[in-house]
């Protein structure tokens, strides 16, 4: 990390290119750009505002985001090389690492830089005359937030990080450039500093919303540091002892390896405030209602749109914060199979080539609202014998067609998330779910979505639906007619769900987790947790203990937020990961054209996962560059 460049001249730079901002550049006899002229005015001034956004990852890019496809929710088809599937692959590295956002390299933000960048606004922000206090209160807390949201980016991947408090003048001394990593406590403990001091000079929502929406107010404020102290307060971060003896060079140890329960009292007194601050401001979970529909909509389909759109249709009043320079486009296209419209086969706009693994859709609850392989009424072990689908099934499964049984009396959430051989997508362009032309998949051999290319299947069999807006059309040749949405970084949904979690840790089971656990499933259609868990589960008592309820609240979680981006840290951050990513990635036989032969388990990898892993590693020559640093563990 080149610390001595610290007012990072290449943001003048940038803004140089916009033909807006060459009135107030200036290039001093020397050829060294001065950074006056960017806050001699409010103009040029939230150019530069907007600059410090510009370095917030993109959360709905395939290669930038590791969420995605550096776990185990997606997998591809083996020729494609995306950075961030190499690391899934177990191909990370410490000479150019994958998704580099400590210097921003293969598929990431350089956040250092974004950091830096932020330190100039905040060191300059009070020379611009012509603007208003409070507008300069509102812009200051802005760039607080997105420093502290860039630490915590790097703070997930890399553990103890250097933190960037404020930017060194241009000739200090190499000891003083040279800054090693701080503890991982002092790391959210200065994160969750920031947010305080930002939340009192963000307004509390966006009031303009044609040309503000996407911008920080106080509810994403409170809502990240709720997510910053739980992510503290789990077993990554709170008491591991894998880490023992892990310190800089001066023997400053850089993890506190003692358990501290206080650290969940914390976060769940953080949730809790934040959640009765989002609902006062109407947040509440999103239910499909429209003013207007065309046909009489079952419940099945019903609660199925709730879900499908709590994600993806914008601005819809779950959403608390959405990236608004992360659009769905893209992934859209990758999600949706482009046989998904039986008359429409040879399209190339639409790929289908972003894959759930076979084990992902085992995690889905029955339609009791218990895991398949508790419940005692669904037949776990014949969960592969082939089955065809009646009338009763006509909302999920296509009638007559011969499929699987594992795709039978799943939960809604099994449905509106993922498309499957023989499954019904409603919407697309129809939206009669009685019409029996309702469009479904077929990828067996020789079917629609079979492989029209290398790069254009699913290596699985399996679709994530969930990021296809249900009026994206398909249509004849390339054509791909997408509902645009701005990617959802925090909703209500998980709010309630980490508040439960928080409250579990801290003090065990009690009414208040089971409360927020069941508004959630109830708008999945599914029973209470007691209730479900006393009536179908093998273990009828598993909710009414500490390590029951948590793994309930952990698959709860991983389900309701499924494809979000949420479990890749979720693994790393319960120190599940060791455990969920050795498992191996299979699909169904994709080259078989008969039922028979297609519902076969097929190995496509072997993943693997070490200890090392839970963290990134730091590149060579960022080492080389500043001595100070360490490298982390097993690296």
């Amino acid at each position: 990390m080149k610390i001595k460049n610290i007012l990072r001249l290449s943001i003048i730079f940038m803004l140089a290119l916009s033909p807006a901002c060459n009135d107030f550049l200036n290039v001093t006899p020397d050829n060294i750009a001065t950074i006056d002229y960017a806050f001699r005015m409010r103009s040029t001034a939230e150019r530069f505002l907007f600059t410090c956004y510009s370095y917030m990852p993109s959360h709905a890019s395939l290669n930038e985001n590791p969420a995605l496809l550096a776990g185990d929710e997606l997998w591809l088809v083996a020729s494609n090389t995306n950075n961030a599937w190499q690391i899934a692959r177990g191909n990370q590295r410490i000479v150019n690492p994958y998704v580099n956002s400590w210097q921003g390299s293969l598929g990431s933000k350089d956040l250092y830089q974004g950091l830096r960048e932020c330190n100039v606004f905040l060191e300059n922000v009070h020379l611009v005359p012509d603007i208003i206090e409070y507008e300069r209160e509102r812009w200051i807390g802005e760039v607080k937030f997105l420093k502290a949201y860039y630490h915590y980016y790097l703070i997930r991947m890399y553990g103890p990080i250097v933190l960037i408090k404020e930017n060194l003048p241009v000739g200090a001394p190499a000891e003083q450039v040279r800054i090693p990593r701080s503890p991982v406590d002092e790391c959210f403990d200065y994160v969750v500093q920031l947010l305080e001091e930002a939340e009192a000079a963000l307004p509390d929502k966006i009031d303009f919303e044609v040309s503000e929406l996407g911008r920080i107010t106080k509810a994403i404020a409170l809502s990240l540091k709720a997510k910053v102290l739980v992510t503290a307060a789990s077993p990554l971060f709170n008491g591991n002892s894998d880490y023992t003896g892990f310190t800089n060079k001066d023997g400053t140890s850089l993890f506190n390896t003692t358990f501290d329960v206080e650290k969940w009292q914390k976060a769940a007194d953080a949730c809790k405030e934040a959640i009765e601050f989002c609902e006062s401001l109407g947040h509440r979970l999103y239910e499909y209602n429209p003013e207007f529909v065309q046909y009489n909509l079952s419940d099945t389909t019903l609660i199925q749109m709730s879900i499908r759109n709590a994600f993806n249709e914008k601005w819809n009043p779950e959403v608390i914060w959405a990236n608004t320079n992360s659009m769905s486009a893209g992934i859209q296209a990758n999600a949706t199979p482009r046989g998904l419209d039986p008359a429409l086969t040879a399209n190339t706009g639409a790929q289908g080539n972003i894959a759930p693994p076979l084990k992902i859709a085992e995690l889905f609850y029955s339609d009791n609202g218990v895991p398949i392989d508790e419940d005692i009424t669904w037949d776990y072990n014949n969960r592969f014998r082939l089955k065809i689908p009646g009338y009763d099934h006509r909302f999920n499964l296509k009638q007559g067609y011969t499929t699987v049984q594992l795709h039978f009396d799943r939960e809604n959430r099994y449905y509106a998330s993922l498309g499957f051989d023989g499954g019904i997508w409603y919407g697309q362009g129809r939206y009669n779910d009685e019409n029996s032309d309702i469009l479904f998949v077929s990828s067996k051999a020789g079917q629609p979505a079979a492989a029209i290319n290398m790069n254009s299947y699913s290596t699985t069999g399996f679709f994530p639906k969930k990021y296809t807006h249900f009026q994206s059309v398909i249509g004849s040749g390339n054509t791909f007619t997408r509902e645009n949405y701005p990617w959802p970084v925090l909703k209500l949904n998980e709010l309630y769900l980490l508040y439960a979690e928080a409250l579990n840790e801290a003090d065990g089971p009690s009414e208040e987790v089971y409360f927020y656990l069941n508004k959630i499933r109830r708008r999945a259609g599914l029973q209470d947790v007691e209730a479900a868990w006393s009536t179908y589960s093998i273990n009828p008592d598993k909710y009414k203990s500490q390590t029951g309820l948590r793994e309930i609240i952990q698959r709860e979680r991983t389900i309701e937020l499924i494809f979000e981006g949420k479990r890749f840290w979720d693994l790393r951050r319960w120190k599940l990961a060791t455990t969920e990513l050795n498992k191996p990635i299979t699909g169904w036989d994709l080259d078989q054209s008969s039922a028979e032969g297609y519902y076969r388990e097929r190995l496509i990898f072997n993943q693997t996962f070490r200890l090392k892993d839970y963290l990134w590693p730091l590149n060579e020559n960022t080492l080389l560059a500043n001595p100070a640093l360490v490298q982390n563990p097993g690296w």
